[in-house]
């Protein structure tokens, strides 16, 4: 399977093929290089919510926002509680979160907008980044998907609350972004017991005594396909934030102290 995920920078990956259909659109994910942040969050940590130095990380922040070419105090940000609440986010929303995590959209962990000067993000050490973009409506969208989230269907969240503002789900682009893979993502029977029998059956392998390995990227995907999204128009990427260490943070890989990646949607103004 091709990557979606393309380096475009020692910083940051994007999705260049959805770019390539509409010239104004910024979409990506980035790395843990190249940014101020020290010790466990070195270098470009990117969430205000650890324990990190702020200024470390609002200069992190306000670089990618140059690189990018898009205006830190038009990010939008969500408050990431393992929800599956999405919100439809316009102009007064601009800002929240930006540069403080106290004003981040409070309950959600989806976006969607079909606004042009918004950046819609979310934060990342393993948990599934889902990008939406419907090429002929222009709504885009963003969300954060955990084990909680995913199999709470935060994925069919999005898809309903984009279809509810209008977008045909036959032109609906989905790609999935790095996170941590099945091989690295082991659980116990408490997280398989919140999945169906006919997604587990799919997308979890048992290995020892009520313990699995757990492919959170299939089981978006099967998600997707459920809400009548076309296979050929879901990118999964290659990359596991776990096993790639020198690109990614991975929160279990690090036991926890360690910093965040951002995914990043919106359309230049």
């Amino acid at each position: 399977m091709s990557e979606a995920f393309i380096q475009k920078d020692i910083s940051y990956l994007h999705i260049k093929s959805w770019q390539d259909l509409n010239p104004n659109l910024r979409v990506g994910f980035t790395t843990r290089n190249g940014g101020y942040s020290k010790g466990s969050f070195q270098s470009l940590n990117m969430g205000l919510h650890v324990s990190d130095d702020y200024d470390d990380c609002l200069n992190n922040r306000q670089q990618l926002a140059n690189k990018i070419e898009f205006p830190l105090n038009d990010w939008v940000s969500g408050e990431q509680i393992h929800s599956n609440q999405v919100k439809e986010i316009g102009i007064p929303d601009k800002g929240k979160g930006a540069v403080s995590y106290q004003d981040a959209l409070k309950g959600i962990d989806g976006m969607i907008t079909n606004q042009a000067g918004i950046l819609c993000t979310a934060f990342f050490a393993d948990c599934v980044p889902l990008f939406f973009f419907d090429p002929v409506s222009n709504y885009i969208g963003i969300a954060h998907a955990g084990w909680k989230g995913s199999v709470n269907r935060i994925a069919e969240k999005m898809v309903l609350k984009l279809q509810h503002s209008g977008v045909d789900i036959a032109n609906l682009l989905v790609a999935i972004g790095p996170c941590i893979s099945e091989e690295s993502y082991e659980v116990d029977e408490h997280v398989i017991s919140h999945i169906p029998n006919e997604l587990a059956e799919k997308t979890a392998v048992k290995t020892k005594h009520h313990h699995y390995l757990l492919d959170l990227k299939q089981l978006n995907v099967e998600i997707l396909l459920q809400c009548g999204i076309l296979r050929n128009n879901i990118e999964v990427t290659n990359f596991c934030t776990l096993r790639d260490e020198s690109l990614f943070f991975s929160h279990r890989r690090d036991k926890g102290k360690t910093g965040r990646m951002l995914g990043y949607i919106g359309y230049k103004p």
